[in-house]
């Protein structure tokens, strides 16, 4: 009977003393990020039959249980990866809206002080002052684009080195919690004896892993996790971790991608397959933010090249030659796949045609086995080469597609046609004589007519470069009032009318009389002129080279006129109303993102709290449990001391 109480008391010592220890360890971990509250759970040994009943034999200890909710962690874990991609999406955009929105440094100013330059250049054509100052101006504006584009450049290098850290430290953790699954395999030996704190440190990687990548987690065997990220890419399967690689771009090598190594084979991932962690969030802003902006940005750049070369070259210089090209237009940007057969002899090139339908995308040209398709990466739109072989470029979204040889199944290429549009702009003309102020063409009257009709000043649009229509001399109109017609057109040229109904004739070339009614407008060879008033008959107008028209400047209000022209965006947005429509878009998307990242980390507190209510250390409690163990083992060590002291009276009667 003694030697049982002896045993008894000694049982719940032990018990006590383990329950002290855990109570210590748990005080001593409470600061330790990651660690989960363990808690000592008895249960009664099993008794002894006495035959008048069973006698109890104490207690033993039946597992220490680290306090873990599966369900909480996970939720902490999800939140935590939508925290840390938005708030590097925010860090990113940040920075971009902070550049367009600067009223001093963004694009804005540098336009209104170009077109500011162009009005005085319209104002005085003649003055050598205004000229320079418009060049100075341009040179400028250009240097404008190049700085913007070139800071979103350094920024998209910044988030290739960025994904390149990440990626490193990816593949740190997945080694880690592979070395862990390894250790805690080989420890546990049952469901109620585990290696906690080593289950604790698997966890907390696991969840330090997100920060950077979105993860799953599934139990695998033995009390291992198998880990996977993406679309169920495998990154740590039992003692085994796999890879990433921070890889260059199948069609850009300029830009790093994330690839998924098996074996010796780097395999990039899409875009969108790594979600959540600070690695999504710069992949998102990257193809959603700095892409678009980059091409945002050059878009405008093209449309105003363009559009002012198209102007510029239907004017007059100083030296009487026809305009040239203002700006350099950058040509749009090609990338072939490095994966694309060696036995291709594919030539694909790409040009701006038409800048008013020009988009913000980016394209892909892939060969489909039957048919070269083109794709628009925004949206998805396709578009398939017909005919091909081609008989002449193909126009999509104001971009010609010249595409001559063959291909292989799979082929693929990107096209960029206004990435490059804004670090490529620069000023071909440098003497300021080569400005075209004026109008190739002038109209006049003699002061013999006797009817009220005037000829206006007339212009020229691009069908007036085309061979053979420029004027070489004075072309002499004469009404006939008996058949209320004009004659005197280019026999070679057809003329169209239009009325002030906006109705348009066209007449062939050779027609002898063209019919006239007040206000009709007329076109010939590019040229076109518009009539007001009754003429009388047999009175004369002419329309003649324009001579010496230094003081002209009908070519350089047209010029300016184009800063107030409706023409990006299908001809419904003006230069700066397209570049301000980015800087909203920017900074309607920044203030999303942080809203976002301001409810997301809301959330991840409050699930924090929550697990950490189940899983945390409360010191106050740890404390009332110090006390209990400490009682209980006082009065263990009393139940031993009694059966010590019975003991010796049994030993004393032995005597």
């Amino acid at each position: 009977m003694t030697s049982n109480l002896l045993s008894i008391g000694k049982s719940g010592l032990l018990a006590a003393q383990v329950g002290l220890a855990t109570t210590g360890h748990n005080i001593t971990n409470a600061n330790v990020d990651g660690y989960n509250r363990q808690v000592v759970l008895q249960q009664t040994s099993q008794a002894n039959n006495a035959g008048y009943g069973f006698v109890g034999t104490g207690t033993e200890v039946s597992e220490v249980k680290r306090q873990y909710d599966s369900f909480m962690s996970t939720q902490v874990n999800s939140a935590q990866a939508t925290t840390s991609s938005l708030d590097a999406y925010y860090t990113q955009i940040s920075q971009i809206d902070n550049l367009m929105a600067d009223t001093t440094a963004g694009l804005s100013p540098a336009l209104q002080d170009f077109f500011k330059g162009v009005q005085d250049f319209s104002s005085n054509p003649s003055s050598v002052a205004s000229r320079q100052a418009l060049l100075s101006s341009a040179n400028s504006l250009a240097s404008r684009f190049q700085s913007l584009s070139g800071r979103l450049t350094e920024i998209g290098d910044g988030v290739n080195s960025q994904i390149t850290s990440n990626v490193t430290v990816i593949n740190s953790y997945a080694k880690q919690i592979a070395a862990l699954n390894s250790s805690i395999s080989q420890l546990t030996i049952n469901a109620s004896n585990q290696p906690n704190d080593l289950l604790d440190q698997r966890d907390q990687l696991v969840a330090e892993l997100n920060k950077y990548v979105k993860t799953t987690s599934q139990p695998g065997s033995n009390n291992t996790i198998t880990v996977s990220i993406g679309s169920g890419q495998p990154l740590v399967v039992g003692d085994r971790n796999f890879e990433l690689a921070a890889t260059p771009s199948l069609t850009d090598p300029s830009r790093v991608e994330v690839g998924y190594v098996t074996g010796s084979t780097v395999t990039v991932l899409p875009k969108n397959s790594l979600t959540g962690g600070s690695l999504g969030g710069l992949l998102d802003f990257r193809s959603e933010t700095l892409d678009t902006v980059q091409n945002s940005l050059g878009k405008v750049a093209i449309a105003l090249a363009t559009t002012f070369n198209d102007q510029h070259k239907l004017g007059q210089d100083l030296n009487g030659a026809m305009g040239t090209d203002f700006f350099k237009v950058p040509d749009p940007v090609i990338g072939a796949d490095i994966r694309n057969s060696s036995s291709s002899t594919t030539v694909l090139s790409a040009k701006v045609s038409d800048p008013t339908q020009l988009t913000a995308s980016d394209y892909s040209l892939k060969y489909d086995g039957s048919n070269y398709v083109v794709t628009r990466q925004s949206d998805g739109a396709r578009t398939i080469i017909n005919p091909y072989p081609q008989t002449k470029p193909q126009t999509i979204d104001g971009v010609d597609f010249s595409i001559s040889g063959t291909a292989a199944e799979g082929d693929n290429y990107v096209i960029k046609p206004t990435a490059n549009g804004a670090a490529g702009l620069s000023v071909l003309t440098t003497d300021v004589n080569k400005l075209a102020a004026g109008a190739p063409i002038t109209t006049g009257a003699p002061v013999s007519n006797t009817g009220n009709a005037k000829l206006g000043p007339g212009s020229v649009d691009s069908a007036y470069l085309n061979p053979g229509n420029a004027l070489t001399s004075t072309v002499t109109l004469t009404y006939d009032k008996t058949s209320g017609s004009l004659s005197g057109f280019p026999a070679g040229q057809a003329v169209t009318v239009k009325g002030l109904d906006g109705a348009s004739t066209t007449y062939p070339a050779g027609t002898a009389n063209i019919p006239y009614k007040e206000g009709d407008s007329f076109n010939f060879g590019g040229i076109n002129i518009s009539m007001t008033g009754a003429p009388a008959q047999g009175d004369t107008f002419t329309i003649a080279p324009n001579a010496g028209g230094v003081g002209d400047n009908r070519n350089a209000a047209a010029l300016a006129g184009l800063q107030t022209k409706n023409i990006l965006d299908g001809g419904k947005a003006t230069f700066q109303g397209s570049y301000a429509q980015t800087v909203s878009y920017v900074g309607n998307k920044t203030r999303e993102v942080q809203v976002s990242g301001l409810a997301s980390m809301a959330l991840l507190q409050q699930n924090t709290s929550q697990q950490q209510s189940v899983s945390g250390v409360n010191l106050d409690e740890e404390a009332a449990n110090l006390l209990r163990y400490q009682q209980a083992y006082q009065a263990c060590g009393k139940v031993m001391q009694i059966a010590s002291t019975l003991f010796d009276v049994v030993i004393g009667i032995a005597r």
